[in-house]
């Protein structure tokens, strides 16, 4: 390349022009690198130019060809260096305001080592850490079918960063919080709660605005807060006219929506309505259902009280209670212990088997440390670091053992199951607090029970029933506030996710939502706008709310629920709840009529000894006082198996339910032996680039099922032409047309749509040389032993 005489490498640069369109010109670039670099302000023509212009040359060997052609023409360079720079600002929601920002902000691409990436603005708000291209991205931001109305793709709500790191002299440390140091980290990696990976470059930035963007970011989003802190109190949002108008989802915050229920099941239980006002207890519900033999409310002192979960045909039901109160004498707690279980005996022949999971499951410490362990092999930072986790994958999702609390999860709820199914007991499950794994899995026992809990509405039902208003801490349990308590800290809900999401993997016909719709809601638990995850309690929501109120300027202080899914997604992008796959069930007439069966079947609760039913109603007291001292409470964990299998205690039961004829509205068992229990690959590795499968993975299957159902759905429609009388018995699916078009081709589509959308960009695998090498020893040694063999 030839020089100009003055260090500075000059080029040969092709214009387009009405006489000659391949006119070349002669033209050195001395000042225009020399005044745009410093500046960091190139275009993105420039940026290319300079790139290629200095990654040519080699060792100074000369040329007399041209190594560059350009086909800008003068007016167009001119144009774009005269061109004022404007401002970007983010799209800011009611509510929202910023903090702080910083330019030029370099954030990298997580393809390789290259450091890759984009120019633009970071901003701090009182809601997220947003990033601002510079280049033009908003064609493609307007053509994704699923687009979340709250944040994008480069948004980070502050409630969802889970640790920040800060890269000083090429090593990596850990942020704490926002203390002031001399010197301040050349980048900023942001690891995400929902897996996602930022790294910002602050090294073009002035020094002011380094010191300002790094402080806000580290005070806004690790220090420890006051709920009044949270955006959700300054976000002006109320419940949409469409949720008003269309509130199929059980709120249960009312006595009629419990009743409501409690015809559906068929219960004989009470309703309490004595805690409206948190007279008896503020760790109660403001409304719940307990056994009717139970008197002396005020004497539970709040614990200890059977709080009634499901009730089965049969006329058993699940309960769940926390610890009763820890008195100094051991005699006041046996008897207040027998107290409850004889209260729940009394629900139904006098039957009852406790199981307390404190004992035969993980505690809520062992669940955070195993998380914590897991969720590292999906923070990758770059392709370097994700083939080095991936030679040891196995062994280290194994090491982690969140999957095997997944399963030991869900072996519980099979028991517990198999208890109501199959013995006709009432069960209690009890735990210290009785809102951690008392939710868990008496929500697990209930979907795999009632069909009613797979569908959308239903499913969001049982989480407002079970979790919201069972006083689940959500508010601790997923640190939203930052503390530095680490014990309260653990992510229970997103472990009950896990198992459902087990269930939807082996029996997709049987769920109405999709795991497109898990996964959402994983990642709405750490949205700071909605008020459904957001508080310990329903003491503590509504009082929170009361204090908050006079700040509104009308009315009572109100945040959106999470289940108003209009709030995040237009109706295109909430067709991806819905699983296309599920067998709607066909309503038959009335004129069938059930088998005849034994109308006592709940006498095979019984023991072996003989009993005969009285004729009248209830039971005498003799009566009563012998079947007592026939019956004894068992717990579950006795009749567990090997640990190393877990369902060998249940193993005939679970045979027998397979060899059922299929039912997807019937009772529904998981398989939990061996690799059945999987890794939720649509929630973990939609974020990394190299695991990405054009045109396959589970969404490209999905879209040819979907094909192939438009296509059985128009033969139906020509059926139906045929026979116009017969319509209504084909036409039970009138949603799937639509539905389809919300996917497009199945060749076009990634394994990870629709989250994360497939660049036009290749990238080779980055596997570094010594690990390279040591594979290739390996394998020789493996050749060598097969040839030896």
């Amino acid at each position: 390349m030839p020089s100009n005489g003055r260090g500075l490498l000059s080029e040969q640069v092709c214009f387009p022009t009405k006489g000659n369109p391949r006119l070349l010109v002669q033209r050195e670039r001395e000042e225009s690198c020399v005044r745009t670099l410093p500046d960091f302000h190139l275009t993105a023509r420039e940026a290319g130019y300079c790139g290629t212009m200095l990654s040519l040359g080699s060792g100074g060997a000369k040329s007399s060809k041209p190594s560059f052609v350009s086909y800008v023409t003068p007016e167009e360079i001119k144009l774009e260096k005269d061109l004022p720079k404007k401002e970007k600002h983010p799209d800011l929601l009611p509510g929202e305001v910023v903090f702080c920002s910083a330019n030029p902000i370099l954030k990298y691409t997580q393809d390789d080592l290259s450091q890759r990436g984009v120019f633009g603005t970071l901003f701090c708000t009182n809601f997220r850490v947003t990033f601002l291209s510079d280049e033009l991205t908003q064609q493609e931001e307007k053509s994704k079918t699923f687009k979340n109305k709250l944040y994008g793709e480069n948004d980070i709500p502050l409630m969802c960063v889970d640790h920040i790191y800060g890269v000083y002299d090429e090593k990596r440390k850990l942020i704490t919080g926002s203390l002031v140091k001399n010197k301040y980290p050349s980048k900023i990696i942001i690891h995400c709660k929902d897996l996602r990976v930022f790294q910002f470059c602050l090294t073009y930035t002035k020094e002011e605005d380094t010191k300002k963007i790094f402080q806000g970011i580290a005070h806004h989003c690790l220090e420890e807060k006051s709920l009044k802190c949270i955006f959700a109190f300054s976000y002006a949002g109320t419940p949409s006219p469409e949720m008003q108008r269309k509130r199929e989802t059980i709120m249960f915050e009312s006595p009629e929506d419990w009743t409501q229920e409690m015809k559906r099941t068929k219960a004989k239980c009470r309703l309490v309505t004595e805690n409206e006002n948190f007279e008896l207890s503020q760790r109660l519900p403001k409304y719940f259902v307990i056994p009717s033999t139970i008197e002396d409310l005020f004497s539970y002192q709040g614990k200890g009280l059977p709080i009634w979960c499901w009730s089965h045909h049969s006329g058993c039901a699940l309960f769940k209670a926390s610890f009763p109160p820890m008195t100094q004498e051991e005699v006041d707690f046996q008897k207040h212990l027998d107290t409850m279980i004889n209260a729940v005996a009394h629900n139904y022949l006098y039957s009852v088997k406790t199981e307390d999971l404190s004992e035969s499951l993980p505690t809520i410490l062992d669940i955070q440390q195993s998380y914590n362990k897991f969720k590292q092999f999906f923070l990758i930072d770059n392709s370097t670091d994700f083939w080095l986790s991936d030679v040891k994958w196995f062994s280290s999702l194994e090491s982690s053992g969140w999957l095997d609390i997944i399963r030991q999860c869900l072996h519980k709820a099979v028991e517990v199951v198999e208890c109501i199914d199959k013995d006709n007991t009432n069960v209690l499950v009890t735990e210290e607090e009785g809102t951690d794994l008392c939710c868990v899995i008496s929500s697990l026992a209930q979907i795999m029970l009632d069909p009613y809990y797979r569908t959308l509405m239903g499913f969001q039902s049982l989480v407002q029933k079970e979790w919201v208003a069972g006083c689940h801490a959500f508010l601790d349990r997923c640190n939203h506030l930052h503390q530095k308590d680490k014990e309260c800290h653990s992510p229970v809900f997103l472990l009950f996710l896990e198992c459902v999401w087990q269930l939807v993997h082996q029996h997709s016909p049987a769920f109405q939502f999709s795991e497109t719709y898990l996964t959402v809601l994983s990642d709405s638990v750490h949205v700071p706008v909605f008020g459904t995850f957001l508080f310990n309690s329903a003491h503590h929501r509504e009082s929170v709310m009361k204090a908050e109120s006079p700040l509104a300027q009308s009315g009572t202080l109100s945040c959106p629920t999470v289940w108003d899914w209009s709030v995040q997604f237009d109706s295109k992008a909430q067709n991806f709840f819905f699983n296309p796959l599920y067998s709607e069930k066909v309503k038959h007439e009335k004129t069938v009529r059930k088998p005849h069966k034994p109308k006592h079947q709940r006498q095979l609760s019984l023991p072996s000894t003989a009993f005969k039913t009285p004729t009248k109603k209830g039971f005498f007291k003799e009566e009563t006082d012998s079947l007592k001292k026939m019956l004894r409470v068992k717990r579950i964990s006795r009749w567990m198996g090997s640990p190393d299998s877990p369902m060998a205690a249940n193993r005939e039961f679970y045979e027998s339910w397979q060899q059922r004829p299929l039912d997807y509205h019937g009772l529904l068992l998981p398989n939990l032996d061996g690799p059945a229990v999987r890794v939720w690959m649509q929630r973990y590795v939609r974020w990394i680039p190299e695991v990405h499968i054009q045109g396959g993975g589970s969404m490209a299957v999905m879209t040819k099922f979907m094909e192939l159902l438009s296509q059985v759905q128009d033969l139906k429609r020509v059926l139906e032409q045929r026979d116009a009388s017969q319509a209504a018995k084909f036409d039970h699916r009138p949603h799937l047309q639509h539905r389809l078009l919300s996917f497009g081709s199945s060749g076009r589509l990634s394994s990870s749509f629709p989250f994360a959308y497939s660049r036009n960009r290749s990238f080779k695998p980055i596997i570094p040389t010594g690990l390279m090498q040591s594979l290739m020893v390996t394998d020789n040694l493996a050749s060598q032993e097969d040839e030896a063999s």
